[in-house]
């Protein structure tokens, strides 16, 4: 995530030309685009929980592998010895008085991956924010380590184009005060949080925020005092965004950094009332599959804590989930809902799962809904230019009339 240690994984890039047969384990690596050198393939072979910008092609082509796994269950799979470690390499805070570092702002699954490997090789950057929660690690657990200062990767507020801002008003009209909020980051999300401005006493329990999220907080919007888990404390397993978040977060005990295992636990997540998870989608179907990983075969990302959220929201008092998404891709070519699946892709959450699906024409409540039901409200919110022919082939596919 944002804490990838760019700086050793070049070196290792260079080092692995030597030799062969690494496995390097992976969620997003942010900025390690010199892994996926072309001369490294037989040298190092990806493993990825999540894909991202420098392994997408790789796993397009085969030369990645995926593994299709829910967010919470990466620390359980490190700790249970399904799958070894031999090394991990992270990036930390400088150590404190007390010789401990920090994983700063990505905690998620780096922290059971240090539990379980052998060796653990630090890069110690002096701007990595000391953040306060699990991501505590004494220097002295570390093989080896190398100090350098240099700015941890940016991801400023996207640009709010008409599309995000109209999705992002539907959405905000499902959100009530005293919400518990879960969301990702992007433009969507972003519109969404920029929505909320006259919302009062929002929480947050979430996988990660950026700025969006800052920016409620400086307006009192969000002040977490309504939680039932860690209340008065915004709860993440990774920050991603400006600067001025990164400032934001450093020693400051009001935001705590957890392992995954626990943010992500659908039962953890339950306790909090009124949960609202707010996840995207590449694709969904008439009947509500929700595909988020791939574009057909070709994986895009990775399953992610969507699921863990979604379940968690819905066993929550009050709580509700929503799936988020432009009606069209492709410059408005090709609907994002669509009377079946692409062949190939992945069903991340089910339609049994599914609550609202929200698109830039409106709102689709499909909790409690027929197949025929659904049909109508999704096809109620497809693009214009495409309802028609979705209509027929919902009657020639699924023989339903809408």
């Amino acid at each position: 995530m944002g804490a990838t240690p760019k700086l050793l994984l070049d070196a290792l890039a260079q080092h692995a030309l030597t030799i062969q047969d690494l496995t390097l384990l992976q969620l997003h690596t942010e900025c390690a685009e010199s892994l996926s050198d072309p001369r490294l393939k037989g040298h190092i072979r990806h493993r990825c929980f999540f894909g991202g910008l420098p392994t997408r092609l790789l796993l397009q082509q085969g030369d990645a592998d995926y593994v299709p796994i829910f967010l919470s269950e990466v620390p359980k799979l490190f700790r249970s010895g399904e799958q070894p470690i031999d090394t991990a390499i992270v990036q930390v805070s400088p150590p404190d008085k007390h010789g401990i570092c920090s994983l700063g702002i990505s905690v998620e699954a780096t922290l059971a991956a240090c539990q379980m490997a052998k060796k653990i090789i630090a890069h110690i950057n002096p701007m990595m924010p000391r953040t306060h929660g699990d991501g505590f690690i004494h220097y002295n657990k570390f093989a080896a380590v190398y100090e350098q200062s240099m700015p941890l990767p940016q991801h400023p507020l996207a640009a709010s184009d008409a599309t995000s801002l109209a999705i992002g008003q539907n959405v905000a009209k499902l959100v009530r005060d005293g919400d518990c909020l879960q969301m990702g980051i992007g433009a969507i999300p972003d519109a969404v949080l920029s929505c909320l401005t006259e919302h009062k006493d929002l929480g947050i329990h979430t996988e990660l925020f950026s700025d969006g999220v800052l920016n409620l907080v400086e307006l009192g919007v969000i002040n977490n005092s309504r939680k039932k888990v860690h209340p008065g404390k915004l709860v993440t397993g990774f920050a991603l965004g400006s600067q001025r978040l990164y400032d934001y977060v450093d020693d400051n005990p009001s935001v705590i950094f957890m392992d995954i295992e626990q943010v992500n636990d659908t039962s953890i997540i339950r306790k909090n009332p009124n949960v609202m998870a707010i996840n995207s989608a590449l694709q969904v179907d008439i009947s509500g599959q929700i595909c988020a990983d791939s574009l057909g075969t070709r994986i895009y990302s990775g399953v992610g804590g969507q699921m863990d959220f979604i379940r968690g929201a819905g066993l929550s008092e009050g709580g509700r989930s929503v799936i988020a998404l432009p009606s069209t891709a492709a410059r408005g070519s090709v609907s994002r809902i669509t009377t079946v699946l692409s062949p190939g892709a992945g069903v991340v959450t089910t339609r049994a799962h599914v609550h609202y699906i929200v698109t830039e024409y409106g709102i689709a409540n499909l909790r409690g809904k027929s197949l025929r039901e659904r049909a109508r409200a999704l096809i109620d919110i497809a693009h214009p230019d495409f309802r028609e022919q979705l209509c027929q082939e919902t009657f020639d596919m699924w023989g339903l009339t809408v």
